[in-house]
């Protein structure tokens, strides 16, 4: 009886030992260049933007500048995530690829920015700076958070009416990747 239980009491520390050893070996296990590089995250947010993009047929007049701000928390307007600023970053870029010119506004003084937060645009300063920077529409956005998932928001919307262009909503999974970016949330 002795030997069957300390039998048992060895193969659960072996057990044990060897489930540590297998959490330890992939918990520190950094992902590789090619495993970066087939992140889901940008491809997303690029479909997303080139949704909008076909959704705004006809309604940009080629040339003039657009003005993309950080997408932010739908349940505090003025707070954001590192989650919001690359979602924005992204959807610009792919904007950007798609031959339209995009006003960089981290490079501005004369923007709201909080700190932290990125490029924040309030209603209430939208038609104001797109006025100064002669951007004819602004890329605004949304998200909110679940258990398993985060949903954002896209519209683009001409400064001097509030007039919705295009709008478009997808999920990102809430998986260890959009986790982290969210807990920057301030």
């Amino acid at each position: 009886m002795r030997r069957t239980l300390l039998a048992g009491l060895a193969g659960a520390l072996a057990l044990g030992l060897g489930g540590c050893a297998t959490n330890n070996i992939n918990e520190s296990k950094a992902p590789t260049y090619e495993q970066a590089a087939a992140n889901p995250l940008i491809p997303a947010n690029y479909a997303a933007a080139t949704t909008l993009l076909s959704r705004l047929q006809g309604q940009l007049v080629a040339g003039h500048p657009l003005i993309a701000a950080t997408v932010v928390n739908i349940d505090a307007l003025d707070r954001s995530s590192t989650l919001g600023r690359v979602v924005s970053e992204q959807v610009a870029a792919r904007f950007t690829l798609a031959g339209y010119r995009m006003i960089e506004m981290k490079l501005r003084n004369n923007v709201y920015m909080a700190r932290d937060q990125g490029e924040l645009m309030l209603t209430r300063e939208i038609r104001d700076i797109a006025t100064a920077h002669e951007a004819q529409a602004v890329v605004v956005g949304t998200y909110a958070q679940s258990s398993e998932m985060v949903f954002i928001n896209l519209k683009v919307i001409e400064p001097d009416t509030n007039v919705v262009l295009a709008v478009h909503d997808y999920a990102l999974p809430l998986d260890s990747v959009t986790r982290s970016m969210l807990r920057a949330n301030r």
